[in-house]
């Protein structure tokens, strides 16, 4: 007797896994067509798989979000149905042997401005932008970037009054300290500026490669996200860009430049 969820998939293999959880490949037993599942045990800690569904159901509808086919408990855990993606983009990086060419970074950059500018405007951070958390589509729509994984997600305004969250200091890091802005280092409470500031180090770690606070040794995480925090604040953001266009510079400058519950211009 195969695995079944939700009485209409079928369990598969082991694909990946999230920030909580584990993601399996899954059939619809009726279609055959191939789907996500993401488990998280019930009995976990902090519970956030029905956090994240919620987040989802917020979110359909729009370009680059997949889609939701069912929610619910089966057996021991929390289970989450979803479009089956293709490759993220850490996984084309590999592919690609850990270089992107300047014009793939734009078109990506294009896509995953877009992706974080439509989650700010339904009134949520997704704080752990990383290349993990962007896929590519699958089919007619392999051309298409998708961002995942909403766990780390927080609402950052009242969504009728606009009312901003109040600015905070001494949190503890959230998200991925590679990727991370400063301010998040610092202890700032996230805006819609921190995701930003997080997807310029994430298109600069295409263009370069690498940055230069990855692969530092440290006894403990703490003493890690540490010396990352010193190796940001001491690489000037011209040092970091030098070799690409200026328009990366001036991305970080105006990242930089926002303050706390400033609404980022993320056209120009």
């Amino acid at each position: 007797m195969e695995p079944r969820v939700g009485n209409k998939f079928r369990l598969g293999r082991k694909i990946g896994s999230g920030s909580f959880g584990e993601i399996y490949l899954g059939t619809n037993i009726q279609t055959n067509e191939e789907v996500a599942i993401k488990l998280e045990d019930v009995k976990t800690k902090h519970p956030q798989l029905l956090y994240e569904s919620k987040l989802y159901r917020i979110l359909q509808g729009g370009t680059g979000i997949p889609n939701i086919r069912w929610f619910g408990v089966e057996g021991d855990y929390n289970v989450l149905v979803m479009d089956l993606l293709g490759p993220s983009l850490e996984d084309l990086f590999n592919f690609c042997s850990r270089k992107l060419s300047l014009k793939t970074v734009l078109m990506l950059a294009d896509q995953m401005i877009n992706r974080v500018e439509f989650v700010h405007a339904k009134s949520f951070l997704h704080r752990d932008i990383k290349p993990d958390n962007f896929l590519m589509g699958l089919g007619r729509r392999a051309n298409q970037v998708y961002i995942i994984d909403f766990g780390l997600a927080k609402k950052y305004r009242d969504t009728s009054t606009h009312q901003h969250i109040p600015y905070r200091e001494n949190k503890n890091l959230t998200g991925t300290a590679r990727y991370a802005s400063m301010n998040t280092h610092l202890g700032i409470e996230q805006s819609r500026r921190d995701d930003l500031e997080s997807l310029g180090y994430v298109l600069m770690y295409f263009l370069r490669g690498s940055l230069p606070w990855q692969g530092l040794k440290a006894g403990n995480k703490k003493q890690k996200y540490e010396k990352i925090c010193e190796r940001k604040v001491s690489t000037s953001i011209e040092a970091l860009c030098r070799g690409y266009p200026t328009e990366f510079a001036s991305y970080f400058h105006y990242c930089r430049s926002l303050r706390f519950d400033d609404k980022p211009d993320y056209a120009s």
